[in-house]
C-alpha cells in the first residue's frame, strides 16, 4: 500500500480568504514548461494577483508569477504568462455555469506539490464588500475573546 505524503506548499494566497467569500474549492493540475518546474522547486512563485479565466471550454490561470530560472537563460518564458489548468470536463462545465451565470470568480488559494506534480487549489469565490470584511474581523476577534475567557475560567479551577 502506498503511503500518502503530506502536500508541500510552494506559495499561498492569504489575502484571498480575507477579500473573498470562498464557496467551493477544486484541485487542478497546472501545465508548466521545464524551467518553470525548476523555479517552483526553488519556491519562486507568487499568487498575489492571480485569477482564473474560462475560455473555449478550458480554464486558464492569469497573473501567476513564476520567476525565471537563472541557469535556463534561453528557454525561460514570460514570468506572468497564461497557464492552462488541468481539470475534468465535468468540473469545467460546472465552473463555467457558476462563473458566467452567477458572477463568481476563480481565485487560486495555494500552489503545492502532490506526488511530484504541481497542483493549484482553486476556489470559487464571491468578492466581499468592505463592511463584510469588518464583520468577519469582528466575528473572529469575538471568537478569540470567548476562547480566552474560557481558558482563564478553566485555569482558575
Amino acid at each position: 500500500m502506498a503511503e500518502k505524503r503530506p502536500r508541500r506548499d510552494i506559495a499561498s494566497n492569504r489575502r484571498a480568504r480575507r477579500d473573498y467569500e470562498i464557496l467551493d474549492t477544486f484541485e487542478a493540475g497546472i501545465e508548466l514548461r521545464g524551467p518553470e518546474v525548476k523555479s517552483l522547486r526553488d519556491g519562486k512563485a507568487s499568487l498575489g494577483d492571480a485569477y482564473g479565466v474560462i475560455r473555449k471550454g478550458q480554464v486558464f490561470l492569469q497573473h501567476l508569477h513564476i520567476s525565471a530560472y537563472a541557469p535556463a537563460t534561453l528557454s525561460n518564458s514570460d514570468p506572468l504568462r497564461e497557464r492552462r489548468l488541468l481539470l475534468h470536463r465535468r468540473e469545467i462545465e460546472r465552473l463555467t455555469v457558476r462563473v458566467h451565470e452567477r458572477g463568481f470568480t476563480l481565485i487560486p488559494l495555494a500552489l503545492y506539490w502532490k506526488d511530484g506534480r504541481a497542483k493549484v487549489e482553486l476556489a470559487l469565490a464571491r468578492g466581499r464588500a468592505r463592511y463584510d470584511k469588518r464583520q468577519a474581523i469582528r466575528k473572529r476577534e469575538d471568537q478569540r475573546e470567548a476562547e480566552r475567557g474560557l481558558r482563564r475560567r478553566n485555569r482558575g479551577r
